[in-house]
Order: structure tokens, then sequence, then C-alpha cells
């Protein structure tokens, strides 16, 4: 089943006293089926939050059409089965991380234990439970991006729209999160983000759109975009000299240098992060 059917979309915005206008949004078109994780990817301006706005029902197309599930996206049904933490969010912050989630629980119908039990299960899943008591004001950016997520997982939506889920975040909270988006997947949840991150993308997402100047200039699954044709690369693990000379005559005129391979930067960090955390827990 599709889970997003966007089709033909254009939006623009007028300009101060009707001039400068701004067109956002040019003839966009892309279906994301259920249970997958799909990336958008742009530089700033390039109309990805304007895009992700009309797909929840904050703004509303010029033309074409979004749907959510068979329905129109500004449908009052889609409200419950929608979740959707904008890039910037705002919080109340004299609330306690579990006051917070509480809160959203209670303007999506939840009450008694069942309000209990899914914040509990909130507060666990994006990893708040030992900042559970501690008040807002007081969370780092990577705190706020996760208690922004269980806000929007609180009322169990079938799509996650997320907006720059790791901005500004460092690289430990954006590792939770992207854990977070993928054991959402597993769960069978449909994930849409936009990101200018495209390490991340490429790490969580099944498919991925192009977007620049509100246009989807390239849009396919992260094998299709990524490939490079005509080129293939080889991974050989700890190769000896004499194999790699072997190679090289064999290869003739096709080799082009072989290297050590490289970690992102990233994979390094963590893992002298994580390597510290072990060390500390067994003395």
């Amino acid at each position: 089943m599709v889970a997003v059917d966007i089709s033909g979309v254009h939006k623009s915005f007028p300009g101060h006293w009707g001039k400068g206008g701004v067109y956002a949004v040019k003839g966009v078109s892309l279906r994301i089926p259920e249970g997958g994780v799909y990336g958008l990817i742009g530089p700033n301006g390039s109309g990805k939050s304007t895009l992700m706005k009309m797909l929840v029902g904050l703004l509303r197309p010029d033309e074409g059409h979004c749907r959510v599930f068979g329905r129109p996206a500004s449908a009052p049904e889609n409200r419950r089965e929608i979740g959707f933490l904008p890039e910037n969010p705002y919080f109340y912050k004299f609330l306690t991380g579990e006051e917070t989630v509480r809160f959203y629980g209670r303007l999506c119908g939840l009450r008694g234990a069942a309000l209990r039990e899914r914040t509990a299960e909130l507060l666990h899943l994006t990893g708040l439970e030992e900042a559970a008591h501690r008040r807002l004001g007081g969370y780092s950016k990577g705190m706020l991006q996760r208690i922004g997520l269980a806000q929007a997982l609180v009322q169990q939506p079938r799509l996650l729209v997320l907006d720059e889920p790791t901005a500004g975040v460092d690289p430990i909270g954006s590792r939770t999160i992207r854990d977070i988006i993928v054991s959402l997947k597993e769960r069978g949840i449909t994930v849409f983000l936009c990101s200018h991150l495209l390490e991340q993308v490429q790490e969580v997402c099944d498919r991925a759109g192009i977007l620049y100047q509100g246009n989807l200039i390239a849009e396919g699954s992260m094998a299709e975009l990524t490939e490079e044709r005509g080129s293939t690369t080889i991974t050989l693990n700890a190769p000896s000299p004499e194999l790699l000379a072997a190679m090289q005559q064999l290869a003739g005129d096709s080799w082009a240098g072989a290297s050590p391979a490289q970690l992102p930067l990233e994979t390094v960090f963590l893992r002298g992060i994580r390597k510290k955390m072990a060390e500390a827990k067994a003395e």
C-alpha cells in the first residue's frame, strides 16, 4: 500500500505589496510505500519544509494533491495517522519531560493507565528515562529533539514526518535519533524525513529525492542514486602486497590505484566515545 502520494504539487507565496513572490514548490510528484523510510534532501530554501507542511495539512497546495493512506492530506482523520516533528519545535520549558509527553497524550485523547504506559514507553524509546523529571529548560538540543520525537509518536501514528530531526544535534544524540528511526521502520511505521546531512540520509533511508529550487531533480532507491556507472569497487580484508601486485598486473590499464579503507569521522568519534563508556563501566 502507498502511504504517501504527492502528485503535481505547486506552491507559491506572495511577496510584500504584491511584489517579489516566491515559487517554493514546482510540480513535485513522489510516492512512498507503507513501512519505508524516505529522505528528502536539498539545500536551504529548496522547498523541503513547504512540501512537508502541505503533507501534514498545514498548507494547501496551489495545484496538485497530497494524499496520506488514500485520503487528502487535510482530512481530519489524518490527525491520528500522522506524527509531525517540525525543524524548530516549541515546548513549554517549565514542564518536565514526563509532563510534556503526558500533555500531548491528553491532547490526543489518552487518559489514565493508557496514558501512563504510553508515556513510560516513549521515554524509554527515546532514552530519556533518567531525564524524565527534569524541566525542559535544562535539556540539550539533542534531548529536545528526542522529546519532540516522543510527542510526535504519542498517538501511535502510521506516518511520521520529520523536518531536520538531527539539525544542531551532537553526534551521540544524532546517532540515537537515527537508531530510533530504524527501530520505527522495523515496527512498520512509515517515516518521511528531510535533511541536508547527506550521510545520515544515506544510512537510514530506503529511497530519497533531491529537491532544488522547488524542483525534484532526482529520485530513487539509495543504490540507484549513489551508483557510479562504469566504475566498480572491490573491498579486500588485509590483502598482501603480492595479491595487490597480481591484481594490478591483471587489471592493466583499468587499475586506478589502491589505498587503505577510510571510516567516516563520525564513526571514529562514536567508537571512541563508546570505548571510554565501556571502560568507565568496567572500573
